[in-house]
């Protein structure tokens, strides 16, 4: 019962953080330029940022050092991440590479099949965690340390600098540079490596008795201090696409700080209203991210090619209501049929 225990919040916070996901690529692709400019825009697109996949991938990083997989496994299932998310690209691209290729659309496809979004660099991470597994021990300072290392090389790199590399499609998965580039390894593995770190810090120093101390409420209020002083850094940051996907290491102390802050206040929220229909939900969503994330993004993609920013503020309301509701009805029937056909134990 305790490890269920433990599980339960992670899982809720990566079903949040994939709900943020899909209004954020409504907002990208789907509402008008207006409202994408505004500051309900600005807002949608910082709600979509730092907790969505920063929190995501730091949740990422938590599982894999909680599931204790081998490091050959971790490999593995790091390869099929990474090309499934190549297949799914070109997935949720379909509509719009039929009128490239025949009706003659002036767009690359490539950058659109080879686009760096988050399935490949969880893939990459996954490899990465896996021959960090192979060569270290599992000390959790050096996760933290290597974190820090990761998210300061990206001052070393700008969103269009490999845009006419000869290896630029190579550069885009590990370091960015290009315009299809949206999760590059560098800096976006700081996340997962913090996320590997905290689990084995836990295991170590069970933080949860600290985490109920006078001392640690003292330190979030003064981290949401600075941060409702440097708001508009965050969001401004956030909501410039090529700065939030390349970003650098100032901004990922401030995301370390908000999440640190975001954390604290979910974990009380979810201790009062766990067992409430909301948070059942969110854990599902958590649970069964994957299938979630790829049903969205098949209906999203290809739909966009059709309303590219031609929706009002309700249309795009509506959109993100339905598709939601979708997404999780799909993925519920998807796992009611892949359980079926598992061999019983």
């Amino acid at each position: 019962m305790a490890q269920r225990r433990r599980i339960r919040f992670p899982d809720s916070l990566k079903g949040l953080a994939i709900l943020l996901m899909i209004q954020v690529h409504l907002m990208e692709l789907f509402a008008k330029q207006e409202i994408y400019d505004s500051l309900l825009g600005k807002i949608s697109l910082f709600l979509g940022g730092i907790p969505a996949a920063p929190v995501f991938m730091l949740v990422m990083g938590y599982f894999v050092a909680f599931g204790k997989k081998k490091p050959a496994e971790m490999t593995l299932r790091g390869i099929k991440l990474f090309f499934g998310g190549l297949l799914l690209n070109i997935g949720l691209n379909l509509h719009l590479l039929y009128n490239i290729f025949f009706k003659n659309w002036d767009y690359n496809p490539w950058h659109f099949i080879f686009g760096a979004d988050i399935l490949p660099l969880a893939g990459l991470s996954l490899i990465s965690l896996a021959f960090l597994q192979k060569i270290s021990v599992r000390k959790y300072w050096i996760y933290f340390v290597l974190a820090f290392v990761v998210a300061a090389l990206s001052q070393f790199f700008t969103p269009l600098q490999f845009e006419t590399h000869s290896f630029g499609y190579l550069l885009t998965f590990f370091v960015g540079g290009t315009s299809w580039s949206y999760f590059p390894l560098i800096p976006w593995l700081a996340y997962p490596l913090l996320g590997f770190g905290f689990k084995l810090m836990n295991d170590e120093l069970n933080l949860s008795g600290f985490l109920q101390k006078t001392r640690f409420k003292l330190i979030i209020a003064m981290l949401a201090l600075i941060l409702a002083f440097t708001i508009q850094y965050g969001l401004n940051s956030s909501s410039n696409l090529p700065i939030y996907y390349h970003h650098n290491f100032l901004f990922f102390l401030w995301a370390v700080a908000f999440m640190l802050v975001w954390f604290s206040a979910f974990y009380f929220i979810e201790r009062k209203f766990r067992h409430t229909l909301v948070f059942f939900y969110l854990q599902f969503v958590g649970k069964n991210v994957t299938a979630i994330y790829i049903i969205q993004w098949l209906i999203i993609g290809n739909i966009a090619t059709a309303i590219y920013k031609t929706q009002e503020l309700d249309q795009y309301l509506f959109w993100f209501l339905n598709i939601t509701i979708v997404s999780s009805v799909l993925a519920y029937i998807w796992i009611k049929i892949r359980n079926s056909k598992a061999p019983s134990k």
